[in-house]
């Protein structure tokens, strides 16, 4: 009897924490947007990017919360990094939404960011 306890304790205690992990929420990875129509070329300047995610944030349930005005883009190799940031973020760090373009087809995705 006490054999069995010994060894059904540590997979309870397993299980148990196996199941604490959930996966992360909906809001802090979204998913990716299609290019606008016509948009054709891609993203391949940097007010490209800054358009297309302008496009992608409009489509957001809270567009005013992004200050795109204040947006700061990065060139990765094939894609651009966009941050923005938001006004309900002031105070917190990070304070940007992060999104990448990729700069063939003018995808936009959001990152999820800690």
């Amino acid at each position: 009897m006490v054999n069995f306890f010994c060894f059904s304790l540590p997979l309870v205690f397993l299980l148990a924490l196996s199941s604490c992990h959930s996966a992360p929420p909906a809001a802090s990875a979204a998913a990716p947007a299609a290019p606008a129509p016509g948009s054709g070329s891609g993203a391949t300047t940097t007010a490209a990017a800054r358009a297309a995610v302008a496009r992608y944030v409009q489509q957001q349930p809270n567009p005013a919360l992004y200050q795109l005005d204040s947006a700061r883009v990065l060139e990765l190799e094939a894609q651009w990094q966009v941050l923005v940031p938001r006004t309900d973020w002031v105070g917190r760090m990070p304070n940007k939404a992060a999104f990448t373009v990729d700069k063939a087809t003018g995808t936009v995705t959001g990152l999820p960011v800690k």
